[in-house]
């Protein structure tokens, strides 16, 4: 007899729909799985058969065919383990395949016949419903992070009895009810600008940054404050709206990271990885494509400490999502897309002691091992960072004196306000800050008075600017506009965003 169950994979961050089949032929005792499953499906046979029989299930004593379809698609994973065993139940006649119509099951199963949680359950309840598939079958633990899902009914399932039992109407499950998009709050912000001792300048460009959705780097002696101010930047952030929230937990859920609870990321990401991650760690791939770091920082904050000291191969990596706002992984059989739209923050010394600009240490490196070392950061990373600021070393009595600094909170009401501005000059276009604008946006948005002509033109003689930087700097004056709330760019905007390119000539002058 043959049966079949809906089910779905995860390739990247996409959950594809496959059809189990399971075929019982009179014949010698035997499995046979097809349909390019990878180990961990190959194993799930040895599972499912202690499943069956520590559940009261009976295990046929005949030819067993499982196959995968469609088979050009390689299943990974253990999420396969559950619609397998239904799959066996049916085809032997102790689950009524009827009871299988319109539902797609997932989860892993234990020896016992418990349903263990799986990742990336949330992509593939988003999946179900862009498909209209019907209802959903979950493991319990899942349950809550699929249910965010609105418009496709999500079953939670304890163990394999547990979902026979539903099946046929033996027991009734309610379906998991969703969050809702103004239910539990991320929690309370540990950190804030108004610790950050001085370093005013830096707060500013930090401001306009999240006012803008700009990239920026801060470059200083050690100890100056940067990691400090990079870390409270989510603090200024707008809150992530739904959508925001679904995304950047769908990536979390393929990794494996969402939290507990309803699973959903509710605060804006800040992923700071080491400098000596991998190019695959830092944008993502491998053998099984998984998202890297620069999709966990989706819709948040990537932190790159020790810029130069990154690998080459790995900082160029992050060309595309800098400008695409994702990332392509090419392989033999299909390519994969990871989303990737955050706000990069680097930081790094001014040459490879730390103290060529501190006021109260010396620096002894030669001028040519400065330029070498700086230039580990190509040209045209350079370039795609719209802020540029040197974080000075702190004063003793900036240290000691007490001294009133804006709240994150008040800094916030700015950021928001600016944002507000630019949702509704954009509104009906993909763009949700002035880091978006393209070149027609450009023109409408960014119309420069003739003094500001004349300024950006010196500007760009003097600096050696390139097209790029010009095109940034009008976003950035843009933004600062938007902050002050005035309509149009003026001089002054400019040539305050003009001064956030004054390492332009210093590096590659």
């Amino acid at each position: 007899m043959l049966a079949t169950v809906a089910a779905r994979t995860l390739l990247g961050v996409d959950a594809l729909p496959v059809t189990v089949e399971v075929d019982v032929a009179p014949g010698l005792p035997a499995v046979v799985m097809v349909g390019l499953p990878d180990p961990t499906v190959k194993e799930s046979k040895d599972r499912i058969k202690a499943a069956l029989t520590n559940s009261q299930f009976a295990w046929p004593a005949r030819r067993l065919t499982i196959n995968l379809a469609p088979a050009h698609v390689k299943k990974e994973g253990p999420a396969l383990d559950l619609p397998i065993a239904l799959g066996i139940l049916a085809a032997t006649e102790q689950l009524p395949p009827e009871a299988l119509e319109g539902t797609t099951v997932v989860g892993e199963l234990s020896l016992d016949g418990a349903v263990r949680p799986v990742s990336g359950v949330l992509p593939i309840a988003l999946a179900c419903r862009r498909a209209r598939t019907g209802r959903l079958l979950v493991p319990a633990a899942n349950a809550a992070e699929a249910a965010a899902v609105q418009g496709i009914p999500v079953y939670p399932v304890r163990s394999l009895a547990h979902t026979v039992a539903f099946l046929t109407g033996e027991t009734a499950i309610q379906p998991a009810p969703g969050p809702t998009a103004d239910g539990p709050a991320a929690p309370g912000d540990t950190v804030d600008f108004a610790e950050v001792k001085g370093q005013g300048l830096a707060k500013r460009a930090l401001e306009i940054a999240a006012a803008g959705g700009h990239n920026l780097i801060m470059v200083g002696p050690p100890g100056t404050g940067k990691s400090m101010l990079a870390k409270r930047l989510p603090t200024i952030l707008p809150t992530m709206t739904w959508d925001e929230t679904l995304a950047t937990t769908a990536i979390y859920s393929v990794a494996g990271l969402t939290v507990q609870g309803d699973g959903l990321i509710r605060a804006r990401p800040f992923r700071a990885p080491h400098h000596t991650i991998s190019n695959v760690g830092l944008v993502g791939g491998g053998t099984h494509p998984r998202p890297g770091e620069v999709s966990l920082a989706h819709h948040g904050v990537l932190f790159l400490d020790e810029l130069p000291e990154f690998h080459r191969d790995a900082l160029e990596a992050l060309r595309q999502p800098l400008e695409d706002g994702h990332v392509t992984v090419t392989r033999a059989i299909r390519a994969l897309t990871f989303p990737g739209r955050f706000m990069l923050v680097a930081a790094m010394n001014p040459c490879p002691c730390g103290y060529f600009t501190d006021r109260r240490r010396a620096c002894h490196c030669p001028p040519t091992q400065i330029l070498k070392y700086r230039r580990r950061v190509s040209g045209p990373l350079w370039d795609r960072l719209d802020l540029h600021v040197e974080v000075p070393a702190i004063s003793i009595g900036e240290l000691t004196e007490p001294c009133p600094a804006e709240s994150s909170a008040v800094m916030r009401a700015r950021v928001v306000a600016a944002r507000q501005r630019q949702l509704a000059r954009f509104q009906g276009a993909p763009i949700w800050a002035n880091a978006q604008m393209t070149l027609r946006h450009l023109k409408h948005a960014c119309a420069v008075p003739a003094a500001g002509k004349a300024l950006l033109a010196q500007a760009m003689t003097d600096l050696g600017l390139s097209a790029r930087a010009y095109d940034r700097i009008l976003k950035v004056a843009r933004t600062i506009a938007d902050l002050a709330g005035a309509a149009t760019i003026e001089p002054a905007h400019l040539a305050e965003a003009i001064q956030y390119r004054s390492l332009d000539r210093a590096v590659y002058g």
